[in-house]
């Protein structure tokens, strides 16, 4: 008997220790062989126990396993896969180094193969687009543009012909939160949206975020676009770029201390506005931008290393002596990375982010100038807690300086008093948490919480409004009118004005199926403190952006999202489909004839409104083999009301729904790539979309001998049909191992069949016939391009 409880102890204890098993740590970072740069998204898989993971945005990755002997596998696109036995019988740190795979055919995906992975994944309405496929597709002038690659992508549009900003699942362009290298980007536009302010040669990663945004991003209502700069080569110095018909760039890079320290320095120039000047009416015309892109790397031990990144960017535009348009952004982050032990990483950031822009205008004297500053401090975390569960958490702190306007004479011989409109000051405040967890075999979720604070701050003074209306309405002639303040009130330096608050919770899932297919389901609220008071829809640098406050209410957003996902042959090809609702509340609106410019009452024209948008994205990729790319279709709705405030309030648009300037019910997008061998590769784009909303007028009548027109509901009408078909074909110069030039030529035609299609239509009356007529405006029409570019 006494042998038989023994016995059962025995088993109990070794069951008992078998369960509570001591478990090690295998953790590291993974990096470029060439150069030590930092590798992101590399999958780190052992196939034994079937569990792996990704490297960060900082190249670190870790897994908690049980001691023993196991078969590691490396493999990121365009590397060579590295297997290896690794033997676990304590706490190991393995910092791993992959080689470009120069004879793999060029990719062009948008996400790495992540075979079963992508598949459990809970992570849905995210693209990432390599930089190698960026440069391989045909743009307008030849010059390479991240923000216009993204166009390809389900469920993103363009804001008009020639415009670099973008819109997402219905969203306006202010709604999305653009970082690089975490610094806010307040306009992604050079030259009036002609070309985007990112360096291809610069970026290492981009990731695109349209739902399921995970709980450490806040801000924005509509997306989030991630992009990072490369550290530069921390091994040996490199000189690379490009030479083209409008536009040249150049990157430097190198080591400041051998394998410790880099720099890199990125610049971009255009020059098309001295083939004006050959022209004798054109010669005093300017159109141009450069912008500057610029890395510190370093080092300071196995666990500790400090980054300081910046770009600065401006565009000028001159119209002869008429006026004269000069706007870029400014950007700096200093970042401390550290690793507190093998399953905790944290980074810890400041940044300072400068949007400026301006205007002189010499026929009436005068320029202006306003602009936005903000000043963050950023706490994060990554705690890799067990090869099931991980953590993220931290805490965001952002300082806002607005500057709406200052208008001052241009000479002394102007009589024009200087007038500065009222300066605004906020503070933004937040904290979060997110975990992704592995439920079972086939359950994966990720659940975040995000806790926002905003505070409108003083020194400010502030209009009061009967019944705190700053907008009235006239039932008389059932309009919308400027209120007239009561009075006023001064708020002291850091006064709080106004004050905000929400809970911002996240939560995706993902359930497997079998290997190769699985439904993901996903739900997310945003809010967006800052708004975009804009007179057009397109990104021009007359924008003015705006804290909330006791009139501007926050935008809330909440999205669902459920999709189905599956792959082929091995992630050969692969299916993603989704189906999503989106809702905004305090969405602006503005009242019929609104001032928009120079307005230090901008409370007076407008209204709290909501949007609501609604789809489904298809997206059919081949991801491997000489030829590849992909197909994605969207189609959606995208919708803006704004009801009466009271029942005799007539509201917006007679308070119905109607057609965001954003709504495309149909988009598609085809991208294709050919390498036929070795010297020569082809790729050719093809986007066809729905023509814009606008509102056309519908009648005239004479007032004092004026023609006034006279308009129905608003964007009830739409441009025509927007499309174009890219091509290009690269050459790219035989190698030679003993020459360290690297050179290639690119040739590509953007709208191959001319496709003259419409940035606006306006009305007027012909002066011959009297009779309306409507006048198209085109952008763009055929433009051929060859670029060389070059790297040693």
């Amino acid at each position: 008997m006494m042998t038989k409880k023994i016995t059962t102890v025995a088993v109990f204890l070794i069951t008992l220790i078998s369960f509570s098993q001591e478990k090690f740590t295998l953790s590291g970072t993974i990096t470029d062989f060439s150069s030590n740069e930092k590798l992101i998204g590399v999958h780190v898989y052992i196939p034994s126990l079937k569990i792996g993971t990704y490297t960060n945005k900082f190249g670190f990755y870790s897994l908690t396993l049980p001691p023993g002997d196991y078969r590691l596998k490396i493999k990121n696109l365009g590397y060579k896969e590295v297997e290896k036995i690794i033997s676990l019988e304590e706490n190991t740190r393995d910092n791993l180094s992959l080689s470009e795979n120069s004879e793999e055919l060029q990719e062009v995906v948008i996400q790495e193969v992540r075979h079963k992975s992508n598949i459990k994944s809970p992570e849905m309405s995210v693209n990432r687009l390599s930089v190698s496929s960026i440069k391989k597709m045909p743009v307008v002038f030849g010059e390479v543009d991240v923000l216009k690659s993204i166009l390809l992508l389900p469920g993103v549009t363009n804001g008009g012909e020639g415009a670099s900003g973008f819109n997402v699942r219905g969203g306006g362009a202010d709604q999305n939160l653009i970082l690089l290298d975490e610094a806010t980007i307040f306009n992604s536009s050079h030259v009036f949206g002609f070309f985007s302010v990112f360096n291809p040669d610069a970026v290492k990663n981009l990731k695109l975020y349209k739902g399921g945004i995970p709980a450490r991003y806040g801000g924005r209502v509509s997306s989030v676009l991630d992009i990072y700069q490369k550290d530069g080569n921390s091994k040996e110095f490199h000189l690379s770029g490009g030479i083209g018909l409008i536009s040249s760039r150049f990157l430097a890079e190198g080591p400041i201390v051998k394998n410790k320290g880099s720099f890199l320095v990125a610049g971009r120039t255009s020059y098309a506005h001295l083939f004006l000047k050959l022209s004798e009416d054109q010669k005093n015309n300017a159109a141009y931008f450069y912008d500057l892109n610029t890395k510190l790397s370093y080092k300071l031990s196995e666990n500790n290393s400090l980054f300081l990144s910046g770009y600065f960017g401006r565009d000028v535009f001159k119209l002869n002596e008429i006026f004269m348009n000069t706007y870029g952004n400014s950007t700096l982050n200093l970042r401390w990375s550290h690793l507190y032990s093998d399953k905790l990483f944290a980074n810890l950031s400041l940044i300072y982010s400068d949007y400026y822009y301006g205007l002189d205008l010499n026929f009436v004297g005068f320029k202006w100038n306003s602009g936005i500053k903000n000043y963050t401090l950023k706490y994060d975390f990554e705690n890799y807690i067990s090869d099931k569960f991980k953590l993220g958490y931290g805490v965001n702190g952002i300082y806002y300086e607005f500057n709406p306007g200052i208008i001052k004479p241009l000479s002394d011989e102007f009589t024009i008093n200087p007038k500065q409109l009222d300066e605004k000051y906020a503070l933004a405040v937040s904290s979060y948490i997110g975990s992704e967890s592995q439920l079972s075999k086939r359950v994966t979720v990720y659940g975040g919480l995000r806790f926002s604070m905003f505070y409108r701050l003083g020194a400010s003074t502030i209009n009061l409004y009967e019944n705190n209306k700053a907008v009235v309405f006239n039932p008389e002639m059932q309009i919308y009118e400027k209120g007239t303040p009561l009075g006023t009130k001064y708020y002291n330096k850091n006064k709080v004005i106004e004050s905000y608050n929400n809970f911002e919770p996240r939560f995706s899932i993902s359930y497997q199926l079998n290997d190769d297919q699985a439904i993901k389901a996903s739900y997310n609220r945003m809010a967006q403190y800052l708004q975009l008071i804009s007179n057009t829809s397109s990104p021009t640098p007359l924008d003015i952006w705006m804290p909330s406050d006791n009139y501007i209410k926050p935008q809330i957003a909440d999205q669902v999202a459920l999709g189905y996902f599956r792959n082929f042959n091995n992630g050969a090809y692969s299916l993603e489909t989704e189906v999503y609702y989106k809702k905004v509340k305090n969405r602006l609106d503005y009242i019929d004839g609104a001032d928009l410019i120079a307005n230090n009452a901008i409370e007076q024209v407008i209204l709290n409104g909501q949007m609501r948008s609604y789809g489904l994205e298809i997206m059919l990729k081949k991801n491997q083999g000489k030829f590849n790319g992909w197909i994605s279709y969207t189609l959606s709705k995208s919708e803006q009301q704004t009801p009466g405030r009271t029942p005799e309030e007539t509201g917006i648009n007679n308070g119905q729904w109607y057609n965001s300037a954003y709504d495309k019910l149909h988009n598609l997008a085809v991208t294709s790539a050919y390498k036929l061998n070795q010297r020569w590769s082809f790729g050719a784009n093809f986007i066809l979309q729905s023509g814009q909303p606008v509102s056309y007028p519908n009648s005239q009548y004479e007032y004092l001998g004026i023609t006034v027109p006279g308009y129905g509901l608003r964007n009830e009408n739409r441009l025509p049909a927007y499309h174009h078909l890219d091509v290009s074909a690269t050459l790219s110069l035989e190698k030679n191992e003993n020459r360290k030039w690297k050179g290639e030529w690119v040739f590509s035609i953007y709208n191959l069949y001319n496709r003259q299609n419409a940035a606006s239509i306006n009305f007027r009356q012909n002066a011959d016939t009297g009779n309306n007529e409507a006048i198209r405006t085109s952008i763009f029409g055929i433009v051929p391009a060859i670029t060389y570019n070059f790297k040693f």
